[in-house]
């Protein structure tokens, strides 16, 4: 087992206060005095093996020791503390490859991606098949699935982990709904103000919706029933009445498509699409739902506009007889969003073809930074964990080519796309976005913290410290108190710092001075016992 080496010139105080929401929280009161401890930086040579021996000091922190000898004695113990409780834990298995970038996450399964673009960042809404327990071995249950996850990223690599909407269900925000499937969300200026709509399937017996003035919530059901009832006029052949698509189109009018599900003897032309105006407040139907003739269909209706294009995408069924291939995504072009459509090919295949787990096939296509992405689902975590495909679903993205105003056939892949912006180590930053993780959970709804335990940690992709970052500060809370590590390169790679978190039933502001943090590297947070991260910068 490797020796563990630091340096020793110098050991700070942490500072300890109160510390509210992100940005937003009120200003401490006189009950939230200072408190002072001490903390542990850690400059030089690297940790490699958090659960090695007790280190040794190299001759740099030999020197420093002996120079400051007299006032060194607490801080020595502190080093001691601190590598005593990482030696005592092993770094949780990160079921994602950290050269990848897929899954987008992987501490929550997440199917049906429905993605938005507001306001240089992608939110997607997807449907929660459960958070990703290493001991589950039940099937997925889909009949039992009431609630929505969101997610948002302004790079595609580091994801924010926003929570699970209560949508259906007796204790959901819709009450009426039984289920909540397959998402789709758009944003629309009304009145003046910026307004966000969240539709949803119920089962395959409707379509409801939810709205809000914030990307991530607090969501409301403004109708209290379904948007598109099973008494709709226009439904009348379709077998599945879910899988929604919305479209807030340029010239201001609203275009919701919807449907699935193939009739007996109709697998070439199933006829159970369809498109309906919206009205202007997003919540009622502006007319008469319009048959979408869409060859091969199955399910999954996906509707973007690009220049003065209309693209409409959609899975095809399963059908021996299927020349345009079993569950691939096929698109149509149009210059109306109501159609005609004119079918132009495949661009997605079945992620089986891809990872060897062949099942449903559901995307959405987006426009971001110039470029075009497909989000997509798989099963892919789902095997890595269990060995076995028990119908869990996660999220995936990667670039759909495109040229001549056609798209190309994009890839499913693990490495999934590069990452587009760096992230900002001198911005607070929530403890709840990142690339990779290992036993995190996530607490909260729309603003969240990270929840970690012994050896859990979360890494963050492409940190931009610039010339250098002298402090890092943590807002945190621990009931029994512990240690945080530092690290860059890799979750066992070189330590920036130790900070003690110490007991308390309150979130708390702590710091420590750092060395080493200088440039673009990637960023660790691990943890030796229960902690609750809410936000990290820099300084």
């Amino acid at each position: 087992m490797k020796k563990r080496h630091l340096t020793m010139a110098c050991l700070l105080a942490v500072t300890l206060t109160a510390c509210g929401s992100a940005g937003t929280g009120p200003a401490n009161s006189p009950a939230d005095a200072a408190q002072t401890t001490e903390a542990v930086p850690v400059a030089g040579d690297s940790l490699q093996d958090p659960t090695g021996s007790a280190p040794e000091q190299g001759a740099a922190g030999s020197e420093a020791a002996k120079e400051g000898e007299e006032e060194s004695d607490m801080n020595t113990n502190e080093i001691e503390q601190a590598q005593k409780a990482f030696q005592e834990v092993e770094p949780g298995k990160s079921f994602k490859n950290l050269l990848s970038h897929n899954p987008c996450i992987t501490q929550r399964f997440c199917a049906d991606p429905g993605v938005m673009v507001y306001d240089g960042r992608v939110y997607v809404y997807a449907t929660n098949d459960g958070d990703a327990l290493p001991q589950r071995k039940e099937k997925n249950d889909y009949g039992k699935i009431r609630s929505i996850n969101m997610m948002s990223s302004s790079d595609l690599v580091n994801w924010e982990d926003h929570g699970s909407i209560p949508v259906a269900g007796k204790d959901g925000i819709a009450s009426w709904a039984g289920n909540s499937w397959a998402p789709c969300a758009c944003h629309k200026q009304i009145g003046g103000k910026e307004q966000f709509f969240l539709y949803f399937a119920n089962s395959g017996n409707g379509i409801g919706v939810l709205r809000a003035d914030s990307p991530t919530g607090p969501w409301e059901d403004p109708l209290g029933e379904a948007i598109v009832p099973r008494n709709t006029p226009g439904i009348e052949g379709v077998p599945w009445l879910f899988d929604p698509a919305v479209l807030a189109d340029e010239d201001g009018n609203g275009y919701l498509y919807f449907g699935g599900g193939v009739p007996e003897g109709r697998e070439a032309d199933p006829g159970s699409f369809r498109v309906v105006k919206l009205t202007d407040d997003m919540l009622h139907l502006d007319g008469v739902p319009a048959v979408i003739d869409v060859p091969w269909g199955f399910e999954d209706s996906c509707i973007n506009r690009i220049g003065d294009t209309y693209y409409y995408s959609y899975c095809t069924n399963w059908s021996g007889e299927n020349p345009l291939g079993i569950a691939r995504i096929g698109y149509m072009t149009s210059d109306s969003p109501m159609g005609p459509f004119t079918y132009q090919g495949t661009c997605f295949n079945n992620p089986g073809d891809f990872f060897g787990t062949t099942g449903n096939n559901h995307h959405t296509i987006i426009s971001f930074e110039g470029e075009q992405y497909i989000f997509y689902h798989a099963e892919m975590l789902n095997r890595e964990m269990y060995g076995e495909m028990l119908g869990y679903r996660t999220t995936h993205v990667d670039k759909l080519p495109m040229a001549d105003g056609l798209f190309g056939n994009a890839r499913g892949t693990t490495e999934g796309v590069k990452q587009l912006s760096n992230v900002d180590a001198f911005a607070e930053q929530s403890a709840s976005s990142f690339a990779w993780q290992a036993g995190v959970e996530i607490s909260g709804l729309g603003e969240t913290q990270a929840l970690l335990g012994a050896g859990d940690w979360i890494g963050v992709s492409g940190v931009d410290f610039a010339s250098g970052a002298k402090k890092v500060k943590l807002c945190a809370q621990s009931a029994e108190g512990t240690w945080i590590r530092v690290t860059k390169g890799t979750v066992n790679g070189e330590v920036l710092a130790f900070l003690r978190v110490p007991a308390s039933d309150e979130l708390q502001e702590i710091s420590a001075e750092v060395s080493g943090a200088e440039g673009v590297c990637n960023l660790y947070f691990a943890a030796a016992g229960d902690v609750m991260l809410k936000t990290w910068c820099f300084e």
